[in-house]
């Protein structure tokens, strides 16, 4: 199926940019124009309200609300879901003059335009308001969140009579009143409200699960008057502003806010606390001061982090979009925070976190921020216990984590997701692993990771079992990664992870083992580990079925996959798009269609442990038969291509890798941005045409070029240093930024690197 470009925004390559408004793309830009900093998001509406279709987001890291789905007669399913809750909203403004308020879905206006600074971080808008009466009013808005100290935010508006001098009236204040759209109602208790002379603040908890966020604002303007309103869930000051024709009045707002994310009474007090604190602290704040340390944070993150492209405007904005994302998203900011599927910048999914956190973002901060990626790992070891407690539900034993969650919990309440893929637990294992091999950080993954992966071993020793002969092990009535194919047996993706999660958790309690006894007798007796039970589980990695082909080199899917009808994919009408809306839900199932790739996404995780011809024989064999239903398909498509030497095919996978969400490629983008998917666009590049490979003990990299491109570069961490690459037509050059000796393998050649330039021509094959 094509997916067609809806092209809106100018093409720039450090800024996002809307020239005009149109209300059919409120909703888009809202997503696009989305800030965050891990801590807090806000969606891109409209400061000033808008009474056209919008979506008044505010979203915070770890505060959720919760709902009953149902209670079910049968073992092992959840009785409620978990999501992100719409919170306050503080940037909450009206402006009027004479009675009139500024509304751009009835007001008249023009010269609109709005952009955000991917180098800074600073979101601008501006237009000239027309009242009806023919005065006109040019106002000019600026938002940011600081990077620099996640709980600090920043709104500034600008107001210029361009025809008259008088009286504008500004309401600014806090709002808890937003309706959570997907639950169809407000989830907010509001506790307490005060104020003083420059500043207003609010105090509210979630309805259901008692979670508890504070806000405050300090103003600062010249008013004449300032009078102050207060609702039920919101407090507001109005403010009086005489202005002067073409005399700039600027009103700005400086913002603080705080989560209490659970209810012990120690965490509670640190909050209440800070909560008391606040008033005091806000006053010593300056915005300037603010918003350029906020900016200083970026500077020092796209010095390295950058990705450069030559010769292609489009995916240069795309891919510079990608990264702004990526760390706005998650940066290590607090312990205990998640990657939702949509980041911060909207309600779909939900908030959960997914499998796909471990397998395509933790590789992006591996490579650009490893203190986040420990991070990320260290939050599946707080939620371990509610790990634990799914296992039990699951008649399981050890720990079975869930295929989405935000406090640790299940969330998903479709139990052929839920209960039957297994790749959560295996992913978690992987994240581990794949940290560890680049960073040789042993004694993180001795404390941290170790719980983790004996839990998830007793689970995967539980979960699977032995076949009628008992001469192989395997996992019957799974879903794999493409969720086409619903409870089969031998899924070769599950059976593959489980067999190198099990194989890695007995190394390392070897590797444990031989580096302090003491500390290996300590950990064994308090996890209760035997010597029968680490035996049960050499035993089962010993006899894990694997099913492959010797003769054509395929791995099949699962157990008669290869038996199962065929489908032409490219015959199936783009209007039965997408697929779960147009089809039966067992219809999806009875072919050999795939939603995303499964066998293929193995041998992108472990790509060192397949040789060039497996991976030819599986690519040349399930690329056909997949569909892409799923927005992080296309990019493991085109990093195996280019591997494969089949640069267009690659380059056409990465099509719409960059500018999926600018480009509104899945027409969704009004929902939130894909985050995962824009981690994999990254990783297109870096792994694609970068060649990359992470999963041996050395780094290796094989460069290639689009023939679209007149040349690209990137910057990965590695080792306490940064790898600087550089690709043109004919070369490539591999330099350290801290002048540290590495070595790496290029093209199959071990070379050291420094400082000074290595530049090696590249080889015909690998040019596109």
């Amino acid at each position: 199926m094509a997916k067609i470009a809806d092209k809106y925004y100018d093409t720039d390559p450090w800024f996002i940019i809307e020239n005009d408004f149109d209300p059919n793309y409120s909703m888009v830009s809202e997503s696009i124009f989305s800030l965050g900093n891990e801590f807090m998001g806000v969606r891109g509406y409209f400061d000033e309200g808008y009474s056209g279709e919008s979506l008044i987001g505010n979203y915070f890291n770890g505060i959720y609300e919760s709902q009953e789905v149902g209670h079910s007669a049968y073992k092992g399913m959840i009785d409620k879901t978990e999501f992100i809750v719409n919170a306050v909203d503080w940037l909450s403004l009206k402006i009027e003059i004479d009675g009139e308020v500024v509304d751009l879905n009835t007001s008249k206006f023009k010269d609109f335009k709005r952009s955000l600074s991917l180098r800074t971080g600073v979101l601008t808008r501006s237009y000239i308001w027309i009242l009806t009466d023919g005065r006109e009013l040019k106002l000019e808005f600026e938002r940011f969140l600081s990077m620099n100290d996640a709980h600090m935010a920043g709104q500034r508006i600008t107001l210029t009579p361009l025809n008259f001098s008088g009286e504008v009236v500004i309401k600014a204040g806090l709002d808890f009143s937003q309706i959570h759209h997907m639950a169809g109602k407000n989830l907010w208790d509001c506790k307490e409200q005060n104020s003083g002379e420059n500043w207003c603040s609010i105090l509210a908890n979630t309805v259901n699960t008692e979670l508890s966020l504070y806000s405050i604002n300090k103003y600062e303007c010249n008013a004449k008057e300032v009078k102050e309103e207060r609702k039920d869930k919101e407090i507001t000051k109005k403010f009086s502003l005489e202005v002067q024709e073409g005399v700039k009045t600027v009103f700005t707002r400086i913002v603080m806010n705080f989560t209490c994310k659970d209810n012990s009474m120690e965490s509670y007090d640190k909050f209440n606390v800070k909560c008391m604190d606040a008033p005091n602290k806000i006053k010593e704040l300056n915005y300037e001061t603010i918003k350029a340390e906020s900016a200083a944070w970026w500077d020092h993150v796209w010095n390295d982090s950058d990705i450069e492209i030559k010769g292609d405007e489009l995916n240069q904005q795309g891919i510079r979009f990608c990264i702004f994302q990526m760390h706005q998203t998650f940066h290590g900011a607090e312990k205990g925070s998640i990657i939702g599927a949509k980041g911060l910048t909207g309600e779909a999914y939900s908030g959960n976190t997914f499998w796909d956190t471990e397998t395509y973002c933790l590789p992006f901060y591996i490579f650009n921020n490893v203190e986040a990626a420990k991070q990320l790992l260290e939050y599946r070891l707080i939620t371990l216990p509610e790990a634990k407690e799914r296992a039990k539900a699951l008649d399981c034993n050890g720990a079975f984590y869930p295929i989405a969650t935000i406090s640790g919990r299940e969330c998903c309440s479709l139990w052929q997701h839920a209960s039957l893929q297994l790749q959560a637990s295996t992913a978690v294992a992987y994240g581990i692993w794949h940290y560890e091999t680049i960073t040789k950080d042993e004694e993180f993954v001795f404390k941290t990771g170790l719980p983790i992966l004996v839990e998830v071993s007793r689970m995967l020793a539980t979960r699977g079992d032995w076949n009628a002969d008992h001469t192989s092990y395997g996992f019957y009535g799974v879903m794999g990664p493409d969720e086409f194919q619903m409870m089969v047996n031998n899924n070769c993706y599950t059976n593959y992870l489980g067999k190198v999660t099990l194989i890695y958790t007995l190394n390392v309690l070897n590797r444990l083992k031989d580096k302090d006894s003491n500390t290996y007798e300590s950990f064994i007796r308090e996890h209760g580990l035997s010597q029968d039970e680490i035996k049960n589980l050499e035993t089962i990695a010993k006899h894990m079925y694997i099913p492959y082909d010797d003769t054509t080199k395929i791995f099949e899917q699962h157990e008669g996959y290869f038996n199962l009808p065929h489908i032409d994919v490219d015959k199936i009408p783009v209007a039965d798009f997408p697929l779960y809306h147009h089809w039966t839900y067992d219809r999806i199932y009875r072919n050999d269609m795939i939603k995303q790739p499964d066998v293929l996404m193995m041998m992108l995780m472990y790509n060192g442990n397949f040789t060039l011809e497996q991976i030819k024989s599986n690519y040349e064999f399930y690329e056909p038969r997949c569909i892409h239903e799923s927005s992080l398909s296309p990019s493991v498509h085109s990093i195996l291509a280019v591997q494969l030497q089949k640069h267009d095919e690659a380059y056409k996978f990465f099509g719409f890798a960059t500018r999926m969400d600018l480009d509104n490629y899945n027409r969704n983008t009004s929902e939130g941005l894909h985050t995962t998917s824009i981690a994999a666009a990254w990783m297109n590049i870096v792994y694609g045409f970068g060649g990359m490979r992470s999963d041996q003990e050395i780094l290796k990299f094989s460069p290639s070029i689009p023939k679209e491109w007149d040349g690209y570069s990137f910057r990965i961490h590695y080792k306490d240093d940064v790898i600087h690459v550089e690709v043109d037509k004919d070369n490539v050059s591999f330099c350290t930024i801290n002048g540290a000796t590495l070595d790496v393998m290029i093209y199959d050649n071990q070379i050291a690197l420094n400082k000074n330039k290595t530049i090696i021509k590249i080889p015909t094959e690998w040019r596109g």
